[in-house]
């Protein structure tokens, strides 16, 4: 492998993207091995890293890269591009670390086409120790490659923040939804955007937009001199990207109900896991008493009739059309607020960044 500071990138974006991952693993691997542990944690180590965090689909990571470049209004450098990839790349390693514990704790069958890693066997509860290095390789990695920028401590809080507010989005999803008790009383649709904010939209939307703009020096406030008013730069970030991972989540939900394995890469566990999901609270409120009834008695169930009635209720209301209307009003209403957005020269926001993300997300099947 050649040194990183001579490493060249080519090819399409995905190819690119894991060129970079290549020089971040073998970084991980001497890394580790450089602290004399055994040749067996070693190849564990290896293991881990390789089964949970590149078999994705990326998108959270290219976000950084993509995000980057539209700040920056020019393709970038191989050593910018080394920059960009290690902060989606970590991004990436954020998502397997949250992946592997959320499979844990929702006894899940598959991930992305695989068994989840818990299931493996000979890793069982080894599976939240890996899940703990995973997270720790991210530090390694901000440490290595930016410890001597000014937003290096930016860096850090924002990965700390986002990992807060993620756990407990963690937490207020499995509060939700005990597996001793179901009270659908207890759940509404107000629960699940406060669950999809915090449990999906601060690391998988805000977080690679926020690392790029820190990467890329955008000041928090400054003048717009398109528009003569003085922009709020992250805080405006913030308003467009959590209404879109709010949007996302729902999207997830109906598709944990409405997808197949082959299709979206896991077997959908969302009603027998008596989620505070998007389906669920939108089939409440046009159900029937008689379906209200079949819900109460059947959702939550780890019985595959159970969650037969269940789907046959949610097709009984219309799930699938209000869903395609939810969709439409929640993509005009994302695209009036990046529509304000200015376009201004310099380490500024940009409309692309925002409907780059929107456009990768809308009407997707997987």
């Amino acid at each position: 492998m050649p040194p990183v500071s001579n490493a060249t990138f080519n090819g399409s974006k995905r190819d690119r993207f894991n060129q970079a991952f290549t020089i971040i693993r073998q970084e991980l691997l001497d890394e580790f091995a450089a602290q004399n542990v055994p040749e067996d944690a070693q190849n564990w180590y290896r293991r881990n890293i390789d089964y949970n965090v590149p078999g994705g689909k990326l998108n959270r990571g290219l976000s950084v890269v993509d995000s980057v470049q539209v700040i920056k209004g020019r393709a970038l450098s191989d050593a910018e591009y080394l920059k960009a990839a290690v902060l989606g790349w970590s991004v990436e390693f954020l998502q397997a670390f949250f992946l592997v514990l959320d499979d844990v704790m929702d006894r899940s069958l598959t991930r992305r086409g695989q068994l989840c890693y818990y299931r493996v066997p000979e890793v069982g509860t080894i599976s939240i120790n890996d899940a703990v290095l995973i997270e720790s390789s991210i530090y390694f990695l901000l440490k290595k490659h930016f410890r001597g920028e000014p937003y290096y401590v930016d860096l850090l809080e924002l990965f700390h923040e986002t990992t807060s507010k993620t756990g407990t989005g963690q937490l207020l999803d499995l509060l939700s939804a005990p597996e001793d008790s179901v009270d659908l009383s207890k759940i509404s649709l107000a629960k699940f955007e406060q669950i999809a904010l915090y449990k999906t939209s601060y690391y998988s939307f805000y977080l690679p937009v926020a690392l790029a703009m820190l990467l890329c020096e955008v000041p928090t406030t400054y003048e717009s001199k398109s528009i003569g008013q003085q922009i709020e730069a992250y805080t405006v970030a913030q308003s467009i990207l959590l209404p879109i991972g709010q949007y996302f989540q729902a999207q997830d939900d109906f598709l944990d109900f409405s997808g197949t394995p082959e299709q979206i890469g896991k077997v959908g566990t969302d009603i027998v896991d008596n989620k505070c999901s998007w389906c669920i609270n939108t089939a409440l409120a046009a159900a029937s008493e008689e379906q209200r009834a079949i819900l109460d008695a059947s959702y939550g169930r780890r019985d595959p009739d159970a969650e037969a009635r269940v789907k046959a209720v949610f097709e009984a209301v219309g799930l699938r059309e209000k869903y395609r209307i939810y969709e439409e009003e929640v993509y005009a209403r994302i695209n009036t607020l990046i529509q304000a957005v200015p376009d201004d020269e310099g380490p500024y926001l940009k409309k692309k960044i925002f409907t780059d993300f929107l456009d990768k997300i809308y009407k997707r099947q997987k």
